[in-house]
């Protein structure tokens, strides 16, 4: 299979993903208000902690499947990974009680792991200098997976809540289907890296990015990029609501532009970005769009100004790809599932940590300055510019060609 049919499965596995678990986000606070018997604040509590212990899983499991992938090869990974989400979905439309419900979505934060072995795959069969756009293409599908899998949950679930599962299950399950005859191995057995616990672990992952000359900075930078993201989950729809007064309506809107213009970049501007400024400056430069950006959020008086914010912070999406790519070319491709694993293990890791730093400075700062999260993300954003000026300076990348 040419590497461009390859990415195509690719491209439609990680939207189906994104897609699934997009799907029902908007009910599932519902199935656990029913749970607890209509307690507001007890559902609250029970949902943040379903949404712990699903970043957990993501940090204990993707260093894991990458390993896995890299002994066993890709396919099998990607292929396992799918059908147990798709059954997990169908045992989460089924379960009975909050305590199977929990279990489902642990179970959920396993399986969904196996995106950092997709972007291994896109590594195996992309040359080092395509890699950026193949990156870009495939977060694509992130895009559309989360702007469209809300909006067609809340639509399903007024009518059922549980029909968002079903319909979750059944794109995942024909997504695996799909794959089993389309989709070929990308690691010959001659490339493969005989399977071991101690890499098969986040301390084990930590070790990989130890060991290569560069990896531990660009980490650092991945990591700190990532705790700045977090602000937006973690409280746009309640500074939306507070400062400029929108209904579930105008942000949902607002969201789905977000995602629109998030897509547009990483599928029309990544690829001649990065090959227009080599991967270095198309990292700094987005990750400068990205300051700019988060500083209007937080500044913007308007509803109409937060907007012009838009294009300007999804500019920011040229840095990851970029990221990525000069990443990828520092180990062989025996390893690049652990790398991959490792990388997201990381990045599961900012969903521990963004979420309670951005809402309590949101908190504190409600009244005298409740743009305050978005400014604190736009000084984290400034500080990582600073540092990957630093890691990424040529003579420490003379090996690595337009890097």
């Amino acid at each position: 299979m040419p590497p461009r049919r390859a990415l195509a499965f690719i491209f439609c596995t990680v939207t189906l993903d994104c897609l699934a678990l997009g799907l029902m986000l908007p009910v599932l606070p519902t199935l656990v208000l029913d749970f607890t018997g209509g307690d507001t604040a007890r559902a609250a509590e029970v949902v943040g902690v379903f949404a712990t212990a699903w970043g957990l899983m993501q940090v204990l499991f993707s260093p894991l499947l990458g390993a896995l992938s890299d002994s066993h090869g890709r396919r099998p990974v990607i292929l396992i990974s799918c059908l147990g989400l798709g059954l997990d979905y169908v045992f989460m439309a089924l379960a009975p009680s909050l305590a199977l419900l929990f279990v489902g979505r642990v179970i959920s934060g396993i399986t969904a792991a196996t995106i950092s072995t997709s972007f291994a795959y896109i590594t195996d069969v992309t040359a080092p200098g395509q890699r950026a756009r193949a990156f870009g293409l495939v977060g694509v599908g992130f895009g559309l997976g989360f702007v469209l899998g809300p909006a067609i949950g809340g639509l399903l679930g007024g009518l059922d809540p549980r029909l968002p599962f079903w319909v979750a299950a059944a794109a995942s399950l024909l997504n695996a289907a799909w794959g089993w005859f389309v989709l070929p191995e990308s690691l010959p057995p001659e490339k493969r890296m005989a399977f071991a616990w101690r890499r098969a672990n986040p301390l084990g992952a930590l070790r990989l990015l130890a060991s290569r000359r560069g990896l531990i900075g660009l980490s650092a930078v991945d990591f700190v990029g990532n705790v700045a993201h977090q602000v937006l989950p973690s409280v746009f729809v309640l500074y939306a609501g507070h400062r400029y007064g929108w209904n579930e309506a105008t942000v949902g809107l607002t969201l789905a532009l977000v995602g629109i213009a998030s897509a547009i970049v990483q599928g029309l501007l990544v690829g001649p970005a990065v090959q227009w400024l080599g991967a270095r400056r198309a990292l700094l430069t987005g990750m400068a769009f990205g300051c700019v950006g988060m500083a209007i959020y937080g500044l913007a008086p308007t509803g109409g100004l937060f907007w012009l914010g838009v294009p300007v912070m999804a500019v920011w999406g040229i840095s990851g790809p970029a990221l990525m790519e000069m990443m990828s070319r520092r180990v062989g491709p025996s390893e690049q599932g652990q790398l991959q694993g490792a990388g997201s293990s990381l990045r599961s890791l900012t969903g521990l940590v963004g979420p309670g730093l951005f809402t309590l400075t949101f908190a504190a700062f409600i009244d005298p300055l409740p743009g305050a999260p978005f400014l604190l993300a736009a000084l984290i954003l400034l500080l990582n510019l600073a540092i990957a000026t630093v890691v990424t300076r040529p003579d420490k990348w003379q090996d690595v060609t337009k890097a």
